[in-house]
């Protein structure tokens, strides 16, 4: 039997894991600003298509970061909003957003 790796957090890992994918961050910091349609937050989000997007936003509702509101108007609206697990991440997201004007410059930054 091997003894645990006490440096292992699965909770940090799937943390990690879930805002790190592709486009998370970026949509996630779109709705800190609020309540976002789905065109909204693609147009926010320069090169992202439809199809992740609408991944990702399933990824977080599904995770209970983002809620899913159906506007019953006509016709119906969809929009997205930060649940509290959701808008708990301000702080993880502004540290980070500081971390990267300090620390990543513009010529390193990979290409979107």
């Amino acid at each position: 039997m091997t003894e645990s790796n006490p440096a292992f957090c699965p909770y940090y890992h799937h943390a990690i894991e879930l805002i790190g994918r592709r486009w998370t961050g970026a949509i996630l910091r779109e709705l800190l600003h609020g309540t976002a349609r789905f065109s909204e937050l693609r147009s926010a989000v320069p090169g992202l298509s439809d199809r992740l997007l609408s991944e990702r936003l399933k990824e977080l509702e599904a995770e209970k970061v983002v809620q899913r509101r159906v506007i019953p108007a006509s016709p119906v609206r969809i929009e997205y909003v930060l649940t509290p697990k959701g808008r708990d991440l301000e702080s993880v997201v502004n540290s980070l957003s500081e971390w990267a004007e300090a620390w990543v410059k513009p010529g390193l930054a990979r290409a979107v």
